[in-house]
C-alpha cells in the first residue's frame, strides 16, 4: 500500500513516500521514504528547511552522514533538507545519499514547478526528461534503475523491481536477466529474483570504470521458453565525488617578458577530474594559494578560476627584471572540484614563472678614456675595455659588440669580445712603427647583439676613447735591395771586387753605426769590409762547383747596429757566374769492345763530355793520336757534334789495346785533351763475345745507347748491333 505524508510544519511542502506493501516486523535499514515532493515558489531561502527525511539504519542512526547532489543543500542534524544560501536554480530533482555502518541508501526529492538545472541533476546526467518513462512491452513494466557508486556492504542490495501489469503472468513463469553485467562479462554484477522480479546489485560499483549498464528482462516458462520480452533495462551508476583534481605535472614553467602590459597571459594550467563531467563533482575552479616571493606585491599574478589562465596583474613599470628581488616567482595553484565549493576536493601544483629580459639597458663603458702602450713591431692584445650592462648575461641583450669608429685608417687594430666577461679585447694586427707615428687615438663604440627597445638609445657612455703610445724598440738594420744580385766571370783573381752591401737603420731618430759580417758563405769564397760593406773574393769563383746552382751562388750577410741591446738584420747576395772555357773535354766511355775478326762487329761508338757550358763545349773534334801506323789499324768517323765511331780495320788477336785520342772543344780559345781509349778486342763466336772477363757486348752497347743523344739515327745503332740481336 502506498501512503501519503503531509508535513505540516512547513507550508507549501507536500511529501509523499512509497513504503513497502506492509510493515515488516524487522527493521529495513535506509530511507523509510524513498521519494519526496517540494513545491517551487520562486526559490528557496537560506537556512529555511524544506522537508524532513525519514532515515533509519536500525542502529539509532549513529554516525550517519548524508550527501546531497546539489552543492547548495545539506541535511542538518534534525534530518532537514536546508539551503546553504538563497537558491534560485535548484533544478527539478535532488538526490540524497545516506550512509552509515549499517545502511547505504538513496532518496529522491522532486521539486515541482522548478525549471530544469544545467546537467548537474540526474535527469541531465542520463539525458532523460524530468520524468523517466518506463520501458514496457506488453505485460512487463521495466523502469530505469539508479545505483550510487562506492556503496558499502552488505550485498546484494535491491535497486528496483520489474512488474507485470497484465494477468498473463502465471505461477510457472519466471523472470530472466541477461546482458553485460548479468550473464556476460562482467558477470554477476546484477541479478533478478526469478519469482518477484526484484533486481539487486552484488557489489560496489565504480562509475569511472563503467557508468552505464544495458540489460534485458524477459519472462520464460519453466522449460525456458520465452513468454514476454526481452525488454531493455538501463542501470545508471550515480557519480560520487570520489576523485580529486589532478594536474598532469607537479611543476609547470612559464615565461613573461619584463615590461609586459597588465593582463598578459603567462601560461595555462589545467587539471583533470575523473568524476562525471556533467556534475559539479568534476567542475573545477582554480585559485592562487601562495606567491613566493611576495614582493613587490603578493598579487602580481591572477589565475582565471574557470580556464586556468595565469595573467599578469602588476604594472609594466614594476615588472622590471633589473629591480625585482628575483627573476623567478613560484605560485602554488589549487584546483578544487564541486565548482569551488567548500566541500570540494583539491589538487595542487606549482607554477614557476621566469621574468625574461628585454634589451632595455644600453651597455656603458666603465671609463670614458683608456690608455695603453705597445712596442713597435709587436702584435697582440694591448688593452681590455670594460663595460657595464644591467641586462641578463645569458642573452643577446647583454652580450657586447665592439667597433672602431675612428682613428684607424690603416686598419692596424682589431677589437673582439671576450665571451667570458664581455670585455672588449683591443689588439694590434699590423706592427706599428715608432718612427712613423708615436701615438694613436681610437674611438670605440659598444652595442648589444640584440636591438634596444624603442624607448632606449645608445648614449655618450656607449663610446670611449683609447690612447695608445708606441714604444721605440731598437730595430735591426735593413738591407736594400734584398737580395742583391750581381754578375761576375768565374776564375776572377782572388781579392777581386764583387759588390757593396747597402743597409740602413730604421731607428733614424737615434744615431747608430752599422757593421757588416759574413753569416753564411757555403764555399768560403767571399769577405766583407765591416764598415764599408765592400765584398771581395777570397778564393777562385768556380762555376762548376757543387755550391753553384743554375749558375748562381748565394751568400748571406748580417748587419749589426750598436744599439742597446744591439739589433741585427740579414741580407742575401746572389752572384751569377758567367762561364769561362776552363775545362777540357773527356771521352765517354773510357773502355769499349770490338771483335778480333774484322768481319764481325768491329765498330764502337764513343762520345765527348765537357763541364763547361755553351759555347765552350760542342761541337767536339775527336781524332786519333799522333802515333805512326795508328791510322792503318783504327779509323775514327764523326757521327754528330758530340759522338764519333772507332772502327777496327783488320783482325787483331784478343787483347786490350790503348788507343791514343785527341779531343778538342769549341771554346775560345779551344781546349784540347790528349787521352787514351781502352779497346778490348774479343773473340766473337755464335753471338757470343769472349773478352777474358769483360762484360757482355750487348749490355755495354745498350748502356752506350742510353748515353747517346736522341739525334743519333736508330738505323745506325741497329746496323752496329744487328749481328747480335
Amino acid at each position: 500500500l502506498d501512503m501519503a505524508f503531509i508535513l505540516l510544519p512547513f507550508p507549501q511542502i507536500v511529501c509523499t513516500g512509497a513504503q513497502e506493501e506492509a510493515e515488516e516486523a524487522a527493521c529495513s535499514p535506509g530511507f523509510q521514504v524513498k521519494q519526496y515532493h517540494v513545491e517551487y515558489d520562486g526559490g528557496f531561502l537560506k537556512d529555511q528547511p524544506l522537508l524532513q527525511v525519514v532515515f533509519d539504519d536500525c542502529a539509532k542512526n549513529q554516525g550517519v552522514s548524508f550527501e546531497v547532489s546539489h552543492p547548495d543543500f545539506v541535511i542538518d542534524e534534525d534530518l532537514n533538507l536546508v539551503p546553504r544560501r538563497d537558491v534560485m536554480d535548484s533544478g527539478t530533482v535532488i538526490f540524497i545519499h545516506g550512509l552509515s555502518e549499517h545502511a547505504d541508501d538513496m532518496a529522491q526529492v522532486d521539486i515541482l514547478g522548478a525549471s530544469p538545472r544545467s546537467p548537474q541533476i540526474l535527469s541531465g546526467i542520463l539525458g532523460l526528461e524530468d520524468t523517466v518513462p518506463y520501458r514496457t512491452k506488453r505485460s512487463l513494466l521495466v523502469p530505469p534503475m539508479f545505483v550510487p557508486e562506492n556503496q558499502r556492504a552488505p550485498f546484494p542490495r535491491s535497486i528496483g523491481k520489474v512488474r507485470v501489469i497484465s494477468s498473463d503472468m502465471k505461477e510457472d513463469h519466471i523472470f530472466r536477466l541477461t546482458g553485460k553485467g548479468a550473464d556476460q562479462d562482467p558477470k554477476g554484477v546484477f541479478s533478478i529474483n526469478k519469482l518477484t522480479g526484484e533486481v539487486a546489485v552484488s557489489r560496489a560499483l565504480d562509475r569511472e570504470a563503467i557508468a552505464f549498464y544495458h540489460l534485458q528482462v524477459s519472462t520464460t516458462d519453466m522449460s525456458g521458453k520465452l513468454v514476454e520480452g526481452p525488454v531493455d533495462l538501463d542501470v545508471y551508476v550515480i557519480d560520487q565525488n570520489d576523485n580529486r583534481p589532478i594536474f598532469r605535472e607537479s611543476r609547470y614553467s612559464g615565461e613573461v617578458l619584463e615590461g609586459s602590459p597588465t593582463g598578459t597571459t603567462v601560461m595555462t594550467m589545467t587539471a583533470f577530474d575523473a568524476d562525471d563531467p556533467n556534475t559539479d563533482n568534476a567542475v573545477l575552479r582554480y585559485i592562487i594559494l601562495r606567491q613566493s616571493p611576495e614582493k613587490p606585491s603578493p598579487n602580481m599574478f591572477y589565475i582565471d578560476p574557470e580556464r586556468g589562465d595565469i595573467v599578469t596583474v602588476i604594472s609594466p613599470s614594476l615588472l622590471d627584471r633589473e629591480t625585482l628581488p628575483t627573476t623567478q616567482y613560484e605560485l602554488e595553484i589549487v584546483a578544487k572540484d564541486m565548482a569551488g565549493s567548500e566541500v570540494g576536493l583539491t589538487g595542487t601544483a606549482t607554477a614557476t614563472i621566469t621574468i625574461t629580459d628585454r634589451n632595455d639597458h644600453a651597455p656603458e663603458f666603465t671609463h670614458s678614456l683608456f690608455q695603453a702602450s705597445v712596442d713597435e713591431g709587436s702584435t697582440g692584445v694591448v688593452v681590455n675595455l670594460t663595460v657595464d650592462d644591467r641586462d641578463d648575461p645569458a642573452t643577446g641583450a647583454w652580450r657586447a659588440i665592439y667597433s672602431i669608429i675612428n682613428g684607424d685608417p690603416n686598419q692596424s687594430f682589431e677589437i673582439h669580445t671576450n665571451p667570458d666577461n664581455n670585455e672588449g679585447m683591443l689588439s694590434v694586427v699590423k706592427p706599428l712603427d715608432y718612427e712613423s707615428t708615436m701615438f694613436h687615438t681610437l674611438l670605440i663604440k659598444v652595442e648589444n647583439e640584440d636591438p634596444l627597445v624603442p624607448d632606449v638609445n645608445y648614449g655618450p657612455s656607449s663610446t670611449a676613447t683609447v690612447y695608445i703610445t708606441v714604444q721605440d724598440v731598437n730595430e735591426g738594420p735593413v738591407f736594400f735591395p734584398d737580395p742583391l744580385m750581381v754578375t761576375n766571370l768565374e776564375n776572377i783573381p782572388v781579392g777581386s771586387f764583387v759588390a757593396v752591401l747597402n743597409a740602413t737603420d730604421p731607428d733614424y731618430l737615434q744615431v747608430q753605426s752599422i757593421r757588416f759580417a759574413v753569416l753564411r758563405d757555403p764555399a768560403g769564397w767571399l769577405s766583407v769590409n765591416p764598415v764599408r760593406g765592400m765584398v771581395n773574393t777570397t778564393a777562385t769563383l768556380d762555376r762548376e762547383s757543387p755550391h753553384v746552382h743554375n749558375n748562381h751562388y748565394s751568400a748571406v750577410f748580417m748587419a749589426t747596429d750598436n744599439g742597446n741591446p744591439p739589433a741585427t738584420g740579414t741580407g742575401t747576395l746572389i752572384i751569377k757566374l758567367d762561364d769561362e772555357n776552363d775545362n777540357a773535354p773527356y771521352v765517354v766511355p773510357s773502355v769499349t769492345r770490338v771483335c778480333e775478326d774484322a768481319k764481325e762487329v768491329n765498330v764502337a761508338v764513343i762520345g765527348a763530355r765537357d763541364k763547361d757550358i755553351h759555347p765552350n763545349t760542342d761541337p767536339f773534334n775527336i781524332e786519333l793520336g799522333k802515333q805512326p801506323g795508328l791510322e792503318k789499324t783504327w779509323k775514327i768517323s764523326r757521327i754528330n757534334n758530340t759522338h764519333s765511331q772507332i772502327m777496327l780495320l783488320h783482325s787483331l788477336k784478343r787483347a786490350n789495346y790503348n788507343v791514343p785520342l785527341v779531343l778538342t772543344d769549341s771554346g775560345f780559345p779551344p781546349l784540347t785533351n790528349n787521352t787514351e781509349l781502352k779497346v778490348q778486342v774479343c773473340t766473337c763466336k755464335k753471338n757470343r763475345m769472349d773478352c777474358s772477363g769483360a762484360d757482355a757486348l750487348l749490355t755495354n752497347m745498350l748502356l752506350l745507347i742510353l748515353l747517346l743523344p736522341n739525334f743519333i739515327p736508330f738505323s745506325y745503332v741497329c746496323a752496329v748491333l744487328c749481328k747480335y740481336q
